[in-house]
């Protein structure tokens, strides 16, 4: 039977997932839950981790690997950032040991952007990066990595040189639920409308100064012709995404295309954005990215 060699763990705000791994970087075993850093603060980190760690019964000497923002300074031990230019191998090097526990347990740091004029940070992200450019990456890479607040990287020979967060998850959130669009999606379900989708797209990239009024056509469309809640929820979701793209594609695109960071529904969504905009994407799947790259930093810590 293969045996494991450590636990790695991705510990959003909202969301846990953890994998017990061995030596091979083979997943042997999985967790998932809504344990992120806001219930974990609340309930305990250790006590978490730990009813996680006795349900694939690792052993009390593996030692765990953590990522995201378990490491903030609202989490369990703040990690520290690495400051851009960041090459991703210092990530590697500034991993940060939690105390006063009987097992070795690492989280790693975020990266930061002291720029009074941009000023942004990550966590969580430049694991992705790292498991889906690696460390010696050559050439330079335009990367997309949607989410609840999407980042836009740029990366050249290992060094995460500069970012950008939007907002974009959590935008959609609030305006379909808070506000008077809410009654425009109401009953949308499951049910999905790729060519208002992509239309809502390709108009607020070509206007994301009109971006505000383009969301009032979900519900203004609706009242006088009649489209249906799905064709209202993907004109948010569209106009939304479209002007984050029109940012995101507003200097240099690479010949390669975009390396798209993303697993589900969000990499569905993305893709069939920047198909509406013919640009080329490259896609990695999230999760295998954060283990991969998970992997590649316990090797660098554990392995001697």
């Amino acid at each position: 039977m293969t045996e494991p060699a450590y636990v790695a763990v991705d510990w959003g705000t909202s969301s846990f997932r953890l994998w017990l791994v061995d030596r091979a970087g083979r997943v042997l075993a999985e967790r998932r839950s809504d344990e992120g850093m806001l219930v974990a603060a609340k309930a305990g980190f250790p006590g978490v981790l730990q009813s996680h760690l006795a349900a694939v019964d690792a052993p009390a000497h593996l030692p765990v690997l953590v990522c995201g923002m378990a490491g903030a300074k609202t989490g369990w031990v703040e990690a520290g950032y690495v400051d851009t230019p960041a090459p991703l191998s210092a990530v590697l090097r500034r991993a940060a040991r939690v105390p006063d526990e009987a097992r070795d347990i690492r989280i790693l740091p975020g990266i930061a952007q002291r720029d009074l004029k941009a000023p942004d940070v990550m966590r969580g992200e430049e694991t992705q990066l790292l498991g889906a450019l690696g460390l010696d990456a050559a050439g330079e890479a335009l990367v997309c990595m949607p989410g609840t607040h999407s980042k836009w990287v740029r990366v050249k020979n290992g060094v995460v040189e500069h970012f950008a967060t939007f907002m974009t998850g959590e935008l959609f959130s609030v305006v379909s639920r808070e506000t008077i669009l809410a009654l425009a999606v109401a009953g949308a379900g499951e049910a999905e409308d790729v060519a208002s989708f992509k239309a809502a797209v390709t108009a607020a990239f070509e206007a994301p100064a009109f971006a505000a009024n383009l969301l009032f056509t979900a519900r203004s469309r609706q009242l006088l012709f009649g489209s249906t809640p799905a064709a209202a929820r993907e004109t948010l979701s569209g106009t939304l995404i479209g002007a984050e793209l029109a940012a995101g594609l507003s200097g240099t695109v690479l010949k390669v295309g975009i390396t798209l960071i993303a697993s589900g529904r969000l990499a569905a969504l993305y893709r069939q954005a920047f198909d509406a905009l013919s640009v080329h994407v490259n896609s990695i799947d999230a999760d295998e990215a954060v283990r991969r790259g998970l992997s590649m930093a316990a090797a660098a810590i554990w392995t001697k």
